[in-house]
Order: C-alpha cells, then structure tokens, then sequence
C-alpha cells in the first residue's frame, strides 16, 4: 500500500480535510445518538430504525477511512514547479477537436474530479493523454469507444 498515491491539489486536500473533520466531529456523533434512540424501541431484529442507523454507521465510517487513507497518501501537486505551457494536475487546460469549439478543463486528482463543473479526474482518458504535453501539442485520446485528436491550445492556473 506503500506505493500508492493520490495526486491532488492544496485545495482538494483541504476540502478532504474539512469534510474528514466533519464527518468525525458531527456526523459520526449524530449516527451514534440516532443508535443510541432506536436501540430504546425494542426488539432490534425487527427495529429499522436501528437498521437505518447502523448501515448509515457503516458508510460514514467507510468514508473516514477512505479519507485518512487519502490523506496519508496525498501527492500535493505544486504546480509553481511545472513549465507555464506543461498541462498537469491543478491547471486548467483548453483543448480543441478538429473545428469544433475549445473546451476547457481543470485537470485535479480523482478525489476531486466534478465533471460537471469541468474538474476531470487525473485517472480520465482525456487527462492522461493531455498531463505531461504543451501547448500546441497535438494528442490522441484512447477511449473504449475509440479515439480522437485534441490540440492544447491554452495551459493556466486553476
């Protein structure tokens, strides 16, 4: 396990940060009371609400793991470090298919990814064709449906 790494930026470490100190500050604190009611209704073989609590139990201490796991193993990405035109993890990069219009995206670690808001995850078949290139850079991107061409057309901070 020793040689796993969870690339990420400063920021995304500090979100994991937050929300590890809130999941054991309140949510574990409000899990364990809702155990501790449903255990006063009776008969826990047919109590859901003692179900409920348990399994919601199980789940906020996966993700505690999960986040310490993350944390301990975190590779803060610097990108001060990183050429202006290199496109890594924590810069934001505009990319372009044939004539289409340029997309843009900020590559951050898994953790962190929210396509929806245009932060793909270092893992994504886009980001590994693009981290490591320049601008101007023409790369292919291998999906499991094919592949296509995208030139780097701008590299910046996120």
């Amino acid at each position: 396990m020793a040689d796993k790494s969870y690339p990420m930026t400063a920021e995304g470490k500090q979100k994991l940060e937050e929300e590890l100190e809130d999941l054991k500050k309140v949510k574990r604190p409000e899990v364990i009371n809702r155990i501790k009611i449903a255990r006063g209704f009776g008969d826990l073989s047919e109590n859901s609400e003692y179900t409920s609590a348990k399994d919601e139990q199980s789940v906020v201490e996966s993700r505690i793991s999960q986040i310490i796991e993350m944390l301990q193993y975190a590779n803060v990405i610097d990108t001060d470090k990183i050429a202006n035109d290199e496109v890594s993890v924590g810069k934001k990069v505009t990319v372009q298919e044939d004539d289409d219009d340029p997309e843009e995206y900020i590559i951050v670690g898994s953790a962190e990814s929210d396509p929806d808001a245009g932060k793909i995850s270092n893992d994504s078949p886009i980001a590994k064709a693009l981290i490591g290139k320049h601008v101007g850079d023409v790369v292919t991107v291998e999906t499991p449906v094919g592949s296509y061409d995208l030139t780097i057309k701008a590299v910046g901070v996120a």
